[in-house]
């Protein structure tokens, strides 16, 4: 039996939407994609490659604020 990761079933899926051209959606078509991609982020969030991600923006936005000042 086959069986399909869920978060990378999203990726691929949220890859193939935003693929399409911006003026070929519809306002319906983007709020789909939003939810898709928070659905992905509940997903991936406890992840360790999700804390990986919330490391590296975290060390990111440190980084910005530290040479702001």
């Amino acid at each position: 039996m086959l069986t399909i990761n869920v978060a990378v079933l999203l990726v691929v899926i949220v890859f193939l939407r935003l693929r399409r051209r911006t003026e070929a959606r519809s306002r319906f078509d983007e709020k789909l994609t939003v939810v898709i991609v928070l659905a992905l982020g509940v997903v991936l969030a406890p992840t360790p490659v999700g804390q990986g991600i919330l490391n590296i923006l975290g060390e990111l936005a440190s980084g910005v604020t530290q040479a702001s000042r």
